[in-house]
């Protein structure tokens, strides 16, 4: 069924409508509705599950005999009567499917299907059952199990399938084609395209495959060529059902109006003799599904969702007398299936609950149904008890049975492996005194222990939860395995350097997703996730992005171009190089403990949890002040346009700030009342050692709404008294942050304990108190605690859960506040929170959690979970969904939104917490104007105090000169040296690169790519810096030192915030870059370059798996001139770039024959094997223009 274009209105289904549906549990509760399933006996109702008493069915006239539910609260998704036995199929949301034999409907089998997707269809064959859902189609034993299990592609989302013959299926969905698969091989045999996409109901005949399709089309298809013979656009909207018997085609529909899709009350009838319309048919209710009922006339079974079924014929008139009602549990019906002896209905509604209509009282589903197998009972013979306190007890009580197949304690190898005990590590005074011969090592015995015995240590646990004591400091202790593992990917992930760099890194391998990660080598990169979750914030971005101001080293702005390159990426990786070097200038930063020594940073040392919260209250204070400077150069006036500006307040106060009361109560009376406001609130957990039940929001009141005692001044008292401090809420926030404060031992166990007891809780309220080992092996279920707050579809998911994704905040009258967890279905309780926000009622989603990853082999590490919204996957990936994802550095991948909430202290500990309003993009502008304008090109004076106009090497660019697109500009880039490279030598003799050197640019170089002017630099800039250079690389890069000191300098010196915005401006305009090795120079200079827009002559002139040639070995071969002899000269090499690139032009007539321009370059490769890639000194010079003229000329003639 298509559910595209229902009405909204029915899921705030209200209770009031109908009088049979009572919200709490019936006392008259038939028995055999709940079969299996274990009712709390403190009495909280599960669902509202009232049936009416037995009820005389009368013949021929369709009456409910049973109610039973399937799963508690998960809503049925399909139904379908077994047609070889007397059996009826249910299939759930949660993936899970479950069988009732004959028409007392008790429950045969229940198994899993998919652990994450709903079940869409079942069709029953004759030795199992084929369930289909999104990509996957399984086929299932009876009894649960599983005969094959046939994966689709993970781009397909299938919807119906329609068994042709006993070995044939066809499966189709909202991709446009249509496959055929092979039972018996189970392989796939054809693919068949579909002009209209989106086959959603399929139905055959003896004449026609019917295609039902999400358009509102239904097509009429060869049985042999699956070509398309007719097609009836039954509805401009979309379709929702469809049935055929004889000549007739029956269909409903959704129609459009103006205020979007509407249900037609109108039932289009088609005949199949003549292929038209005949009169449609109305009826008096929303037509949800239809069939037909061919008993004694061809009579139609209408049903609408809200549980009104009416009987009429086709070509005659509707009867409103007609009509009966199906009491759903829930407020919706989600699927109705007809048994193929048509004398029961089965009817699944969005509880969990099936009920069954029949005409008789003792129905048959099939006209010959065989005889169900069902298990044997157990006869194994009543077993005395043992009493497991006593340790003589001899296990051989226990009857065995002798078997000689593998026992289920045998575990395969594949899934144990052995776990010696470590040996302990050699003393500190053997390695000391220890000589080498060849590999081995000689050392006399330092008799501390004696001889032969050597005692095992079990480690002590720990007592301080810090990272300082996760992380021991003692080699020895560094040497034990802790005894709870880190999964993988939350593992710290490091970047391999080989000869080539980072060229060869398979990034992918970690990523692949189009989101772009970001570098962790860089100092100071711990900050990576809290850069992922200000990016994903939809406003946050859009602001900073608006952003653009005069100072040199502001956050904002540099974080604007760091958002920049994250659009941009598509999958590959970013570096916040620029954004952490002016991170590292900032004073506060360094007062407040945030800069990290690289030995710190690379052994862990420091509480990374402490270090990310205190750097959360700082970025989020930095932005707020940046954000606040009312003063525009006219430099920047771009900026100024922004639809962020703001004459009051900044944004990031209108996204962050709670505005507060903070009242101090004297014990004289007297009360001081001052107003502040807070960026983000810390938790303050309760001291509580008695183990009672906190929810989440209970703590979160308790932090917002502060009260404690402490000395303050009291004026009336004029001393310092002992005063009640309490703070009171006047305005809430849009972003609501939380710094989670788990720093020692004691707030974890609050966590650990919270959990457990929520856990304990929710297990209660779904089958009362359960062993952990029943858990292990119980049937995967839908949950819910008692909070409402979490739905799961694992008892595993629950574990170590106290968190909740959405809470509902309330401002009173009296100034107090009211919080609790909020879960969806209290939507429908209380209504829709955006209805509720006029009256102070906001609910807030959960859209991000930062974790503190201990792991004492790495030091530890901060990833985050983030819900990336839909706006981010439309322009990334092209879908509109939202979906949680794991960031860890360059580490990104899909996870499960209940894995963004689960904590176990012993590696994974809460640090930060974002909550956003919901719907707040709509509150917003969230139009991106970039701030950059033409301006920024034009002539700019010089920080250098010597610099004279007799020393300026590059003419700046006039108004008629300013590029366009597609227009060529030579670049090339310099570079000095900040942090040596940090390497070790293997004992095969090769170098491994841990760390590469820290470059910084220098010099920045843009010449003319055409015009009068071609080959000018417009752009020759020398890149002041505050940081120490270890080495400024004059051999290679023409930079001396003093040339990058302002104070003794005669270069034209600018920031680097002033040419970054210069080459940002020609990215954005859209010229096209040539030099060479250009990806080096963006990647140092920190910028995101499409690909169709760089030029590169290292590939240009590159033949693959070969070596990649220099530009002073091209410039000798191709043009005849002798570049860089004693030093580097950026304008020079940007020219010579330029020049090669019209060379290759040339030489390939302009791409046009690359078989030619092949030869050449295995000419080119042959001189420099002859020559070794060297440049002949002058007096032995051959000149290269007559070798490559030969060939080119050999060449013209072949």
């Amino acid at each position: 069924m298509n559910f595209e274009g229902l009405d909204p209105g029915l899921a705030e289904f209200s209770p009031a409508m109908h009088s049979t549906l009572d919200p709490v549990l019936d006392a008259h509760l038939n028995p055999s509705l709940l079969q299996n399933v274990e009712l709390d006996p403190e009495g909280v109702a599960l669902e509202a599950l009232p049936v009416q008493e037995s009820v005389h069915i009368m013949e021929g006239v369709y009456s409910e005999l049973h109610s039973v539910v399937a799963e508690v609260g998960v809503p049925v998704s399909v139904s379908h009567f077994d047609l070889h036995e007397e059996m009826l199929w249910v299939g759930s949301h949660g993936g899970h499917a479950t069988s009732f034999f004959g028409p007392a409907l008790e429950r045969y089998s229940s198994f899993q299907v998919n652990g994450s997707d709903d079940i869409r269809q079942i069709q029953s064959l004759e030795n199992g059952i084929l369930f289909l859902t999104k990509n996957n189609l399984k086929y299932m034993a009876r009894g649960g199990l599983i005969i094959f299990d046939y994966l689709l592609d993970e781009s397909e989302d299938m919807h119906s399938l329609l068994l042709t013959d006993n070995s044939t299926l066809l499966v189709g969905g909202l991709q446009s084609h249509i496959l055929e698969l092979d039972l018996n091989t189970v392989q796939e045999t054809q693919k068949y395209a579909v002009e209209t996409p989106g086959v959603t109901i399929m139905r055959q005949t003896n004449r026609f495959f019917f295609c039902g399709h999400t358009s509102g089309k239904v097509s009429l298809r060869d049985l042999r060529s699956f070509k398309v013979e007719h097609e009836f656009d039954a509805f401009s909207g979309s379709l929702s059902d469809f049935d055929v018997h004889g000549n007739l085609l029956a269909a409903c529909g959704f129609s459009s109006r103006l205020t979007g899709l509407a249900c037609d009350r109108f039932l289009k009838v088609y005949d199949l003799r003549m292929m038209r319309a005949i009169t449609p048919l109305q009826v008096h209710v929303d037509p949800a599904f239809l069939r037909f009922i061919p008993t004694y006339t061809s009579r139609l079974a209408i049903i609408s969702q809200s549980g009104q079924c009416q009987f009429c014929e086709p070509t005659g008139l509707a009867n409103p007398a007609d009509i009966f009602h199906v009491n759903p549990v829930g407020p919706l019906l989600m699927t109705f299936d007809v048994s193929a002896s048509k004398q029961a209905l089965a009817f699944g509604d969005s509880e969990g609950c099936v009920h069954l209509w029949t005409d008789s009282p003792e129905p048959s589903f099939n006209p010959y149904s065989r005889e169900t197998e069902f298990a044997l009972p157990c006869l194994v013979d009543s077993l005395p008890p043992l009493d497991w306190s006593q340790d003589l007890l001899p296990l051989s009580l226990i009857p065995v049975p002798l078997t000689t197949d593998t026992l289920l304690s045998d575990w395969p190898a594949a899934n144990s492996a052995p776990a010696p005990r470590r040996a302990p590590p050699v003393d500190a005074e053997i390695l000391r005194t220890m000589k080498k011969v060849g590999f081995i090592g000689y050392a006399p015995n330092p008799r501390t222990r004696l001889r032969n015995q050597i005692p095992y240590r079990l480690k002590e646990s720990d007592h301080e939860f810090d990272n300082l004591s996760q992380v021991t400091e003692s080699p020895t202790g560094r040497e034990e395995e802790p005894l709870h593992t880190v999964s993988k990917k939350y593992r710290k992930v490091t970047i391999k350097y080989s000869k080539l760099g980072l060229e060869d890194f398979d990034f992918k391998h970690y990523n692949k997703t189009l989101f772009a990660g970001l570098e962790p080598h860089i100092p100071n990169a711990y900050c990576n996730c809290m850069i992922q979750v200000l990016y994903f914030l939809e406003p946050v971005r859009c602001l900073i992005q608006n952003h653009l101001c005069q100072k040199e080293f502001c956050l904002a702005c540099e974080l604007g171009f760091l958002f920049h390159m994250l659009d941009l990426s598509r999958g590959d990786p970013c570096q916040g190089s620029n954004f952490l070097r002016a991170f590292r200038t900032i004073p506060e930063a360094s007062a407040l403990g945030l800069i990290l020594a690289d030995s710190d940073e690379a052994s862990g040392k420091g509480s990374l949890a402490r270090l990310i919260q205190r750097w959360n209250r700082f970025i989020l204070t930095q932005l707020h002040q940046d954000m606040q400077e009312l003063e525009v150069p006219q430099a920047y006036r771009g900026a100024g346009g922004s639809s962020f500006c703001s004459s009051g307040d900044s944004i990031i106060g209108q996204l962050f700030s709670c505005e507060m009361e903070n009242c101090s109560l004297c014990r004289c009376g007297s009360e001081t009342v001052r107003a502040s406001s807070t960026l983000l609130f810390t938790l303050s957990y309760p001291e509580d050692k008695t183990g009672k039940n906190y929810e989440f929001a209970q703590v979160l009141k308790r932090s917002i709404c502060l009260e404690q005692n402490t000395q303050a001044w009291c004026d009336n008292c004029e001393k310092y008294q002992p005063t009640i401090q309490t703070r009171n809420i006047r305005h809430l926030p849009d972003i609501l942050v939380i710094n989670c404060e788990v720093n020692s031992s004691k707030e974890a166990d609050f966590w650990r304990l919270q959990a457990e007891v929520a856990f304990k809780i929710a297990v209660k309220k779904i089958g009362g108190e359960m062993k952990s080992k029943e858990f292990a092996s119980a049937d995967r279920k839908e949950l819910r605690s008692s909070e409402g707050f979490l739905c799961c579809s694992s008892i595993e998911e629950l574990k170590n859960v106290w968190l909740p994704f959405s809470i509902r905040m309330k401002m009173t009258k009296n100034k107090g506040l009211d919080v609790c967890n909020w879960a969806d279905e209290h939507e429908v309780q209380w209504g829709p929170a955006r209805a509720e926000e006029e009256h102070g009622v906001y609910v807030y989603d959960l859209m991000a959690t930062v974790v503190h990853i201990l792991d004492s082999r790495t030091g530890g590490s901060l990833v985050a979970h983030i819900k990336v919204g839909e706006t981010y996957h439309q322009r990334k990936e092209g879908v509109t969904h939202q979906q949680w994802y794991l960031f860890n550095d360059f580490l990104i991948e899909p996870i499960d939104k209940y894995e963004a909430v689960q904590f176990d202290m012993n590696w994974k500990v809460p640090a930060i917490l974002y909550y956003v309003k919901r719907n707040l993009n709509s509150r917003y502008n969230l139009n991106i104007k970039n701030p950059i304008e033409a301006s920024v090109l034009l002539a700019e004076a010089s920080l250098a105090r010597k610099q004279r106009k007799t020393h300026t090497t590059f003419i700046p660019l006039m108004l008629n000169e300013m590029p366009q697109v597609g227009d060529l500009v030579g670049l090339d880039a310099e570079f000095v040296t900040l942090n040596e490279e940090e390497a070790e030598l293997r004992s095969d003799g090769t170098k491994s690169t841990i760390k590469p050197s820290q470059m910084s640019v220098a010099r920045i170089t843009c010449v003319r790519g055409q015009g009068p002017n071609e080959g000018i630099p417009f752009i020759d800039d020398y890149i002041s810096t505050q940081e120490q250079v270890v080495d400024y690389l004059t051999q290679y890069s023409g930079i001396k030192p003093g040339d990058l000191d302002a104070k003794i300098s005669s270069k034209h010196l600018t920031t680097l915030k002033s040419t970054y915005l210069k080459l940002r401006f020609l990215i954005d305009i859209g010229v096209k870059f040539v030099g060479h090795g250009l990806q080096k120079d963006f990647r140092v200079i920190n910028l995101m370059v499409p690909k169709d827009q760089v030029l590169d002559t290292v590939y240009l002139f590159h033949m693959p798996r070969k070596r990649m040639i220099s530009l002073r070995f091209l410039a000798w071969y191709f043009l005849d001139l002798k570049i860089q002899g004693e030093t580097h000269d950026s304008i020079e090499d940007a020219r010579t770039a330029l020049q090669l690139y019209r060379k290759y032009l040339e030489l390939s007539k302009n791409g046009t024959e690359p078989e030619s321009f092949h030869k050449v370059l295995k000419g080119l490769y042959e001189k420099g094997r002859k020559m070794d890639w060297k440049v002949p000194e002058p007096e032995s010079q051959t000149s290269p223009k007559r070798e490559y003229a030969a060939v080119f000329s050999s060449v013209l003639a072949l």
